[in-house]
Formats: C-alpha cells, sequence, structure tokens
C-alpha cells in the first residue's frame, strides 16, 4: 500500500466519527510491537518484510538493544472498510512491569485496547494488570491471540489439540474480565447491603440481604470475548497473518452458497459438520465429532505449515496458492528460506492487518462514543461525586459527549497523559528541507559572489608579502573575512548554551473543541478547585494569577504535531477527538496536566499507576564543579518519566526513586547521555526498610517453649546511652507502660505501644488520600474563629470516610481495643501513615478526628495546653524508629496519663486555635519563638514567682509557649521511642511477588536461585499442555538486585522473571537477639556469633546513615613475627 499523505490525514481529522483511538496492551514479549509492525506496513511507512524485525515504534537505542518497549508512543494509520475511510491513531505501550505508568498514559488517551496474548504462555500476571487499567478507565477492548504458529512449530500440537489450547486461553481471559464485572457490582452494591443492615438491626432478625440480586440486574453480555462477536483475532504477527471467524464465514459462503449468518455463528463453538444432511449440527463434544473450527479452519492453516516447513513440498504448495487464487512472485516463490514462502502466501490469504484494523473500526468506540461513566469519572477527582460540581462544570459533560470542534461557545478540553523529550534537531522546523529552484539559483549567485570576493582579497594581500606571510596576519585575514559571521557566533554560541539539547512534546489528547497553534489556554493544576474558577474573567496577562487562584496558569501552545511514530509533522490546528502532540508546555506542566479555554473546567482524574517506585538511588557527579548539571538534569528527568521520583534528602544527597531495576538503568543511562550529559557515581540502592512490633514469642530461635525463661533486656545495647542520660526522667512499669518527665519537671506522660490488629496497617494505607482529607479538614477547623463557615467535605468523601471508620471498628476486636477508633488523635507519620495514636487520659476529652462525619463539632471537647506538641511528638518518633531511624508500620501508641505542673491544663477552644497556629510554624520560627519565650521566663522568675507576679498578655504567651513546649515534644518523642523497645521489636522488609516461567530442566536452578535469595515458591503450577511451570514466589527487594540477570544465566534464558512490589514483610528474626535460653546457649554459644538476617539489615542501613555501628574494626594492626626464620 502506498504512504499516506499528509493532508489525508488531516481531512480525516475533521470527522471524529470515522476516528479510532486504541492502544495495543499485553504481557512483555508476546508481541505487541511486531503486531504494530504489521498495521504500520500496511500504510507503506515500512516494508512488508522489515514488519516484525524493524520494530518501528521502539526509537530508544535501549529498546532496541534489550528487545522490549520502554516508552509509549503513537502513529497515525489510514485504513479503508467498506468505502468508509478511518483514522487510526494506534498507541504502542510496554509490556514489562517496570513501565506500567506508561501504559496508564496510553490508556487515558484511548477509546478502546487491543488486548495480546501468547496462546502458548497464556494469562500471564502483566494481562492481569493491563485488563485492569482498561477496566478502570472505561474503555472497551478487542482480543488477539497471537503466536498461534507457536502451537504447530515448537509444540507440535494437532489441530485438535491447539483449538483445546486456544479455548482455555480464552477462558482465561473471560474469567478476569468476570472477575473485575463482579467486583464492580460488588462495589455498587455496598450502600445497599449498609442499608440493609441497618434495617436488621431496626427490624425483623429474619431479614436477608440478597448479595447476587446485582448480577442479575446488570448486563454482562457484550463484556466477554467470543470470536462469533467478532472481537477475536487469530494471529501470528511474526508470519504476518491473522484473522477472525468472518472471514472464514464469507470465504466459505460464497463456496457453498450457506448463509455468512450463520456460518459466522457457528464456526465458533461446539458445532460439527453433518456431510449427509449439510448442516451444523450441535453437539460436537458429545459425539466426539470434529468441531467446525478446526475442520474447516485450523486444518487448513496446519497444511500449509506442513507443506512449507516441514516437507518444503513445493507441487502442493503451488496447488494450494492456485486453489486460493492467489498471485504470488515468482523470487518469493523459489526463495531459499520457507518462512519467506510462508509470510508471501499468508498476507495475501490472510493479511493481519485488515484482520485487525476490520475489528477496530467495527467493534471498537469513536470519539463520539465515548461512555457517560467515563466523563463524569474524569471530571470527578478526589472522591467528588459529579452532582456536587458547579452547574457550569457540569455542563461540560455535553460537550464531552458530543466531541464538537465548531462552534464560539464550544469549550476547549485536552488532557496531557505525559511528557516526553525529543531532540531538538528532529523537530520539523529544524530539519532540513528540498530548495526550490529559486532557492537553488539565488544560492547559487551568493556562491558566486563570495568566490569573487575572496579572489579581490588574495590580489590585495599579494601586495605586502611580509604581511601576509606573518603568522598572526593570517588569522586577521580570517577574521576579516568572517567578520559578519563571527558577530553573530558568540550569540549563536550562549544560545546553544542556554538553550537544552532536548525539549518537551507533551502526549494529549482533544476531547472537545479546536485546540490551534498559538492558542492561549489554562492549565488546571491537581489541587485546583473549580468553584474558585467560576467568577474569573475571560483572560489576564501572563504571568499574572488573580488572588486565590495560586493552581490556575495560563500557556501559550507554541507548536502543533501530528505523531509518526518516529517522526513529527507540523499542524496548525487540532479538531476534537484526536490525539496529538504540543509543544512549549515544559514551563507550565510537570507531568501531567489538564488545559482548556473556561475556568470552569476541573483536572482529570489523576493517572492510576499500577506499580509504584520503590527502588531508591543517590547520584553524585564525578567532578564536583558539574552539580548545577545535574540538578537541571534531573530536573528534565522527572518531567520526562511519569513514574520516576526525584529527591533531595536531608544530608544533600540527590536520590532518583525508580520502579525497578530495568527502570533505574534506563534512567540512569538517559541521565548520563540525554538530561545532564556528564558523568555520574550512583551510589548502592538504597532499601526501604520499616520498624514495627510483635506479640511476645512463644517459641525461641531452636523452636522450644520458652516459658519463664524468656528474659528481655528494657533497655537494648544502643540504648544504654539514652537510659544513662534520661533515667531520673524514665520509668518502666512490667506491663510496657512507660512514663517520661520533661527535663523542666513541668510535664509527665506515660505512654505504652502496642502492634496494631492484623489488617489494620495495610487498610490504613490504602486510604491515604482519605486520611489526608480528614486531617486537611480538622486543620482547618482548628484554624478557623468561625466554625460555621467550615466548608464541608463532598458527600461522596463523607460516605467513603464513614466505611473507612466501619472497617476499623470491624478490625479493632477484644476489650483492649474497646472505643479504639473513637480515641485516635492522629495518624503517622506524616499525619497519613500507617500507625496510630490513642488518647486514653482520664477526663481529657479531646476533639474528634471524626468530625467531618459527625454533626457535634469542636465545642464537644476542648484542647489541652500543647496538645499539639504531644501530636508532633508522636510523628517524630514513627518517622524514624529507635532501631535503625525507618519509619514505623503497624504500632499504636496509647497515651495513658499526661499530668502539668506549673501550667495551664485545659482552656477554651479559642485559645486552642492560637497554639495549634503557632506549633504548626516552620522550624525556624518555631525555634527563634522558643528563644524569645525563654528570655521572657528567665526576666518572670528574676522578678518573682510565676503565680505572685502580674504579667501582661505577652508575657503569659511567652511563657505558655516557652521551652516546655519544645521539651514535650522531645519527651513525646523518647517516650514513644521507649515504649517502643519494651515489646519485641522487628525489621519489615519490602517484598516483591516473582512470577517465573520455566521448563522442568531448569526448575532446580531457579529454586537454587531464590533459595540463595532468601526467596520463598508461594506456588508452582504447570501448564496444561505444555512442558512449561508457572512458579509464583516471594523475594525481598533488597535481594533483588541482580535476580533477573543471575537466574537469566543460570537457566540460560530459559526462565525470565518479573518482579511487582507486594506487600510489607515482619522478618522473623530479632535484631537484637541474644541467647537467653538454656536451649539456645546449647545451640548458639555464648556469644552467637552467627548474626541473623535481620541484624544484617538493621547494620547495613544505619552504616548508611552513618549511625552507631557496633563491631570490631581493626586498624594499622601488625601481625608480631621474629626476625629469625625457621628452616
Amino acid at each position: 500500500m502506498r504512504h499516506i499523505e499528509l493532508e489525508k490525514l488531516r481531512e480525516l481529522q475533521r470527522n471524529p466519527s470515522n476516528i479510532r483511538n486504541i492502544c495495543i496492551l499485553a504481557h512483555v514479549d508476546h508481541g505487541k510491537t511486531t503486531l504494530a509492525d504489521s498495521l504500520i506496513a500496511s500504510n507503506g511507512i515500512i516494508s512488508n518484510r522489515l514488519a516484525g524485525k524493524l520494530r518501528y515504534m521502539d526509537s530508544l537505542k535501549e529498546e532496541q538493544i534489550r528487545g522490549i518497549t520502554m516508552k509509549s508512543s503513537s502513529i497515525s494509520l489510514f485504513f479503508n472498510m467498506d468505502e468508509r475511510e478511518f483514522l487510526v491513531n494506534l498507541i504502542d505501550s510496554p509490556g514489562h512491569v517496570d513501565f506500567s505508568s506508561e501504559v496508564s498514559t496510553a490508556v487515558r488517551l484511548c477509546d478502546g485496547a487491543l488486548v495480546v496474548v501468547d496462546v502458548v504462555e497464556g494469562v500471564c500476571p502483566q494481562t492481569h494488570v493491563v485488563l485492569r487499567q482498561a477496566w478502570l478507565e472505561h474503555i472497551r477492548p478487542c482480543l488477539v491471540l497471537n503466536k498461534i504458529d507457536r502451537l504447530i512449530t515448537e509444540l507440535k500440537l494437532t489441530p485438535s489439540e491447539a483449538h483445546v489450547q486456544i479455548q482455555k486461553v480464552l477462558e482465561q481471559v473471560n474469567a478476569v474480565t468476570g472477575s473485575l464485572f463482579s467486583s464492580k457490582v460488588l462495589e455498587e452494591n455496598t450502600d445497599k447491603e449498609s442499608n440493609c443492615k441497618s434495617s436488621e438491626r431496626e427490624g425483623p432478625l429474619n431479614t436477608l440481604y440478597d448479595w447476587s440480586a446485582g448480577f442479575e440486574e446488570m448486563d454482562d453480555s457484550s463484556l466477554y470475548f467470543s470470536p462469533d462477536q467478532g472481537n477475536v483475532v487469530f494471529a501470528s504477527a511474526l508470519d504476518g497473518w491473522g484473522f477472525c471467524v468472518e472471514h472464514f464465514a464469507r470465504l466459505y459462503a460464497q463456496k457453498t452458497g450457506v448463509k455468512m449468518e450463520v456460518l459466522r455463528k457457528t464456526l465458533w463453538g461446539d458445532f460439527y459438520l453433518d456431510p449427509k444432511a449439510k448442516k451444523m449440527m450441535k453437539g460436537a463434544q458429545a459425539k466426539g465429532k470434529k468441531p467446525v473450527f478446526v475442520q474447516l479452519v485450523l486444518e487448513n492453516v496446519w497444511a500449509l505449515y506442513d507443506a512449507i516447513i516441514n516437507r518444503r513440498d513445493k507441487d502442493k504448495v503451488e496447488k494450494m496458492v492456485a486453489s486460493q487464487g492467489l498471485k504470488i512472485p515468482t523470487r518469493d516463490m523459489k526463495h531459499a528460506d520457507p518462512k519467506v514462502v510462508l509470510s508471501s502466501i499468508c498476507s495475501q490469504w490472510l493479511p493481519l492487518a485488515h484482520a485487525v484494523l476490520s475489528m477496530v473500526c467495527s467493534k471498537l468506540p469513536s470519539p463520539l462514543e465515548i461512555n457517560v461513566e467515563r466523563v463524569e469519572r474524569l471530571l470527578c477527582p478526589h472522591l467528588r461525586r459529579f452532582e456536587s460540581l458547579p452547574i457550569e462544570t457540569q455542563a461540560l459533560k455535553e460537550s464531552f459527549l458530543a466531541c464538537r470542534s465548531e462552534g464560539s461557545d464550544v469549550p476547549v478540553i485536552v488532557f496531557v497523559s505525559k511528557q516526553f523529550a525529543v531532540d531538538v534537531k528532529s523537530l520539523p522546523q529544524n530539519q532540513p528541507r528540498p530548495l526550490t529552484q529559486d532557492e537553488l539559483s539565488q544560492r547559487k549567485e551568493q556562491a558566486k559572489r563570495r568566490h569573487a570576493d575572496r579572489l579581490a582579497r588574495k590580489r590585495s594581500t599579494s601586495k605586502d608579502r611580509a604581511e601576509s606571510s606573518s603568522p598572526a596576519r593570517e588569522p586577521g585575514l580570517l577574521t576579516g573575512h568572517g567578520e559578519d559571521v563571527n558577530m553573530e557566533q558568540p550569540g549563536s554560541t550562549d544560545t546553544g548554551d542556554e538553550d537544552p539539547a532536548q525539549c518537551f512534546i507533551a502526549f494529549a489528547r482533544v476531547y472537545s473543541g479546536t485546540v490551534k497553534r498559538g492558542q492561549r489556554l489554562y492549565v488546571m493544576g491537581p489541587k485546583y478547585n473549580p468553584v474558585n474558577g467560576v467568577q474569573l474573567p475571560e483572560s489576564y496577562a501572563l504571568p499574572e494569577c488573580p488572588t486565590g487562584m495560586n493552581h490556575l496558569r495560563l500557556c501559550v501552545l507554541d507548536d502543533l504535531f501530528l505523531l509518526m511514530g518516529r517522526e513529527l509533522e507540523v499542524l496548525e490546528e487540532v479538531p476534537a477527538g484526536n490525539v496529538l502532540g504540543i509543544g512549549g508546555l515544559e514551563e507550565h506542566v510537570l507531568k501531567s496536566a489538564t488545559l482548556s479555554s473556561t475556568a470552569a473546567c476541573p483536572p482529570f482524574l489523576p493517572l492510576n499507576l499500577e506499580v509504584l517506585p520503590i527502588v531508591r538511588v543517590a547520584v553524585e557527579p564525578t567532578h564536583p564543579s558539574q552539580m548545577a548539571q545535574l540538578v537541571r538534569g534531573m530536573r528534565l528527568l522527572n518531567q520526562a518519566d511519569s513514574c520516576v521520583e526525584v529527591l533531595i534528602q536531608e544530608s544533600g544527597e540527590h536520590v532518583l526513586v525508580t520502579a525497578g531495576e530495568v527502570h533505574l538503568q534506563r534512567c540512569l543511562d538517559d541521565l548520563r547521555q540525554r538530561f545532564a550529559k556528564i558523568e555520574i557515581d550512583v551510589s548502592a540502592p538504597i532499601i526501604p526498610f520499616r520498624e514495627t512490633i510483635i506479640r511476645r514469642p512463644k517459641v525461641d530461635m531452636v523452636n522450644e517453649d520458652m516459658g519463664s525463661q524468656n528474659l528481655f533486656a528494657i533497655q537494648r545495647r544502643r540504648g544504654a546511652k539514652t537510659e544513662g542520660r534520661l533515667s531520673e526522667d524514665i520509668r518502666v512499669e512490667g506491663d510496657g507502660l512507660v512514663t517520661v518527665t520533661t527535663p523542666g519537671k513541668e510535664c509527665t506522660v506515660s505512654v505504652r505501644a502496642l502492634p496494631l490488629p492484623e489488617g489494620v496497617p495495610h487498610l490504613l494505607e490504602e486510604s491515604v488520600e482519605l486520611i489526608r482529607s480528614i486531617e486537611q479538614f480538622n486543620s482547618t477547623l482548628h484554624e478557623s474563629q468561625d466554625v460555621s463557615s467550615t466548608q464541608e467535605l463532598p458527600e461522596n468523601t463523607l460516605d467513603a470516610i464513614r466505611n473507612f471508620k466501619r472497617d476499623l471498628e470491624d478490625r479493632f476486636q477484644g476489650m483492649k481495643w474497646k472505643n479504639a477508633v473513637s480515641q485516635i488523635c492522629s495518624f503517622g507519620p506524616r499525619r497519613c501513615g500507617p500507625n496510630l495514636l490513642l488518647n486514653r487520659v482520664e477526663g481529657y476529652t479531646r476533639p474528634s478526628v471524626w468530625q467531618c462525619i459527625e454533626n457535634i463539632r469542636c465545642s464537644a471537647g476542648t484542647y489541652r495546653d500543647y496538645d499539639n506538641s504531644i501530636v508532633s511528638g508522636f510523628q517524630l518518633a514513627t518517622l524514624a524508629g529507635p532501631i535503625c531511624e525507618e519509619p514505623m508500620r503497624g504500632v499504636c501508641f496509647s497515651l495513658e496519663r499526661w499530668e502539668t505542673r506549673g501550667v495551664q491544663t485545659v482552656r477554651s477552644v479559642s485559645e486552642g486555635i492560637a497554639e495549634v497556629k503557632l506549633a504548626s510554624l516552620p522550624s525556624g520560627d518555631e525555634q527563634q519563638s522558643d528563644t524569645d519565650s525563654e528570655c521572657g521566663r528567665s526576666t518572670a522568675k528574676e522578678g518573682g514567682s510565676v503565680a505572685g507576679s502580674e504579667r501582661s498578655d505577652e508575657g503569659i504567651r511567652s511563657d505558655r509557649y516557652g521551652s516546655c513546649s519544645g521539651q514535650l515534644i522531645s519527651t513525646m518523642k523518647d517516650a514513644c521511642r521507649f515504649a517502643f523497645q519494651m515489646k519485641p521489636q522487628r525489621m519489615m522488609a519490602a517484598m516483591y511477588t516473582c512470577e517465573i516461567q520455566a521448563t522442568a530442566d531448569v526448575l532446580g536452578k531457579v529454586y537454587a536461585v531464590l533459595s540463595r535469595r532468601e526467596g520463598r515458591v508461594i506456588c508452582e503450577e504447570m501448564r496444561q499442555g505444555s512442558a512449561v511451570f508457572s512458579i509464583r514466589a516471594s523475594l525481598p527487594v533488597a535481594e533483588s538486585f541482580g535476580f533477573a540477570e543471575e537466574i537469566r544465566k543460570r537457566t540460560s534464558g530459559l526462565a525470565s522473571p518479573q518482579l511487582v512490589f507486594s506487600h510489607w514483610e515482619v522478618v522473623t528474626s530479632d535484631p537484637y537477639w541474644v541467647p537467653t535460653t538454656e536451649e539456645e546457649y546449647l545451640h548458639f554459644g555464648e556469644k552467637a556469633d552467627s548474626e541473623t538476617q535481620a541484624k544484617k539489615y538493621v547494620m547495613a542501613v544505619r552504616k548508611r546513615k552513618g549511625l552507631l555501628v557496633e563491631e570490631q574494626v581493626v586498624e594499622h594492626a601488625e601481625k608480631q613475627r621474629t626476625h629469625a626464620r625457621k628452616k
């Protein structure tokens, strides 16, 4: 097919009904990019012979070397079906788990998806992920069952056995879709279930809730993949062929005269062909008959492979070609490579591009058919309901559904899913273009004039041979010759230094209106509230920003591009429903953003990232003078990658956080070669850990009953120094209650540490956004003088908070957790972590953290003096635990007693507001206020006692927020840490879920690598119909670096793992373990020299952080020896 002109694609962009925005989703190495090559070859962009080998969409060098896709890229294709011309915007996405964020950016811009599944490997872990992402974004998928040729050439299956294998894979995919549908129905019926439970309490006890009622009401017939519905293609992308059931139905309808609709419904399923009656009959499996799909479809494909690949029977091949009426070039028929012959025949008999694009254009929706539920979900970020948005914002829903481009009242709405970096030289405006005839003649005349000027200067210089022979004169002549050029060179050089070698192109889609080059649009930040922007004027000058509109800016669209894979084409305008690239947004957009011509448009729902970054490394330049280039390069990398995070720690280290080992290597290569362009030094991976406590163990290290022999030291070795410093102010009781007094003897707090029930930490981590909403509401309520003026949360958020509170109450069972949910003071660390602070002080009724869902506000309770100091101490303690300064997880601190002497204990809410404001100051301001307070206190004490002196309001405030506030923070922090140390301490390691597929020959080597790296096999199963084992294991993140490379080396490339972060797991061994029982002394000895795994982790983290490490280091030692040599 010839290459489509750019003007033709621009014309097709104006008809949204014939536009298809699709992406290709699959597990790694299932054939996405090879399939994309076949589709691209149908437009004449690449040769058919190179399809599957060129990997056109993989434009990065790392992608070509590793053979995997690392970034999502788009290309626009033309397709003609039944005299209708379609524009297909195809996005190829990665399949590796480390680049799942790129899949999220691709899915957001599409209306449909092609899910590619290898029929040999079946449904893999990443297949589950991409199906879930497509489901969450409400896009319609179609299925491509790829690599059917492997059933013939590798597994040597018969057509009947291959039919069974294909059925199993299809059932697996439909099972995943069914589970997603079930979860949606159950989620929608949650409110009904809660209402039913409440009615049960009030009504009769025999009332039952039918949880399956929602499944009968919902129609799921169109959700599943079935070949007779036309949403499944059977293909071999490497060999270049593919077909759907409709293709063979049309073929046999012409030969047999049977209606095509009948053949389409019976070619797939439990039907067989009765040769006598010449009818399609049911019950092929029960009667032992050969299914129609095997007889009429698969056997023909198997016969073609047998004749070409196995037997190489040229006569039979020529007969098959003649029977189908194909015209194969003689050069291809005589080719020595049978794959070339096979590809040439199949590309005409079963063209892959035609089968896939026909399914895309007939089964997947256009931008005009966007789902109403999807529109409301996109417009409702932060758990808001669509009905709670302003009327002007709700009116944008019609613009989404209509997908209109023309009209003065049509708002422009664009979503940018990511930004990708391109070389400035590769931009269309910077590439050389062919010269016209006039330009050629003009350049010819200029060359003649320059030549004449050069000859004239040579004649003038020959008069003065002395000057011409001088070495200093020649540069002068050259400088004079290039005077005009050199006048401009300094400016151009400076510009080259200032202008980056990389520029950013925004990957976006127009949902409404027409985007034009040079247009001014609003950029909505993620925290932008459309309620504040309804009254905004039509426009304002850059870079001014109205009062209270900190999350709204104006931008200018410098360039618009049509994305064509590795190339870009300049556009002047882009109508609604199209995918495009936008230049000039790097100063306004960090990763993703919403652009609109109206301030009433809310920011879109944030992208759903399936994989969170967890692998950290510290980066520094090899030459310290290049630190500015490193900082700039990391800033560019942060913009170019939607998953990477760039942090600067308190120690000044620049930390790079990535999703995995492959992602880390790619980011480091980009930093060295594209963004910073300097040599960098990379530290060893910074492994994240958590600190927690557990219940008292019942057995020792040799699995013997501990009984009464168990001895726990109150203060471990590392805490001995701290105990000596505060021994006078610390009192420890037998049940673990720790009482600490401030250095000024003004306050005393008693804290007890308890391990949270199982499931609570995970629930707290899942509900981070809800906890942030709760804390933000409470802080706003505390700071507001008028309680009635506090803005209420959206109803949808309130319902989610109620469900969250209900789930917490269900998990806190037992007498020791009675009323624990209502006693929560704060979550930590950072006020949204998986640790709790409970208020169990007698006589202190603190305002509840659940005020947002209760009708009672702050008037129900009062805040004590320095209440915020107690919370701040808890936050500091949970942020850095006592073992190795890592955050805590799953710990509950119960404040049992809080006594104050010489200071005011309780005051009104209005007075408590002032303390909250002062205590929330930054550290610098707080230190300054503490210094001033101490001066005030010392002056007051010199004049007399505090109670007997008459002081002004300023003196009272200075005394109230004096040194006691800071001392109480430190005391509360120490109390939490000591209470933590009274319990059995444990480290928690981040764990990967590892999916490995290997044959029986290398199974033992896989297990050996796993056991050497502290891995644990969870399950192992053999795939039916193959000799491949699927292994699911759990592996610590600390042991995962180099794991994939090692396992590939050990197995000679026959096994490749996929690592996905799954959970936090307690390391069973005690980091401070010493022998305490007789059995442990007998087994390990008195010194117990063998280090536990937990202690190794602790020592490694403490060394990295520069903390005290108890190890014997011998420096400058000399071995004693005699001078005499014994012979």
